[in-house]
């Protein structure tokens, strides 16, 4: 990501606000800035099930991806590229009640 669009991805997401809240499934977002090492952010997102996971990828995440926001003038795109990796937990810890 080229320093100069790091503010403009930031500002995008963070316009995005209640986008994803309020769908079935969606536990918790994160948008992580890269600090050292590697100039990519990563957006991480978790999911009740793979099911609600993709019901909201086939649904309204992609509609707002083809719509793009037909109100607002077209915007460049803030990053050069993106990946999408798939993980599930098989550990996990929290801090312990005490």
């Amino acid at each position: 990501m080229p320093e100069e669009q790091r503010e403009v991805l930031e500002k995008r997401f963070a316009s995005r606000a209640g986008a994803v809240e309020n769908s079935d499934g969606f536990e918790w977002f994160e948008l992580l800035r890269p600090v050292e090492g590697t100039d990519q952010y990563l957006v991480y997102t978790r999911w009740r099930s793979e099911e609600d996971f993709q019901a909201w990828m086939e649904g309204p995440m992609k509609a707002a991806h083809q719509r793009g926001g037909e109100d607002a003038p077209k915007q460049k795109p803030a990053a050069s590229g993106s990946t999408l990796w798939s993980f599930e937990v098989v550990q996990q810890a929290a801090p312990k009640q005490g």
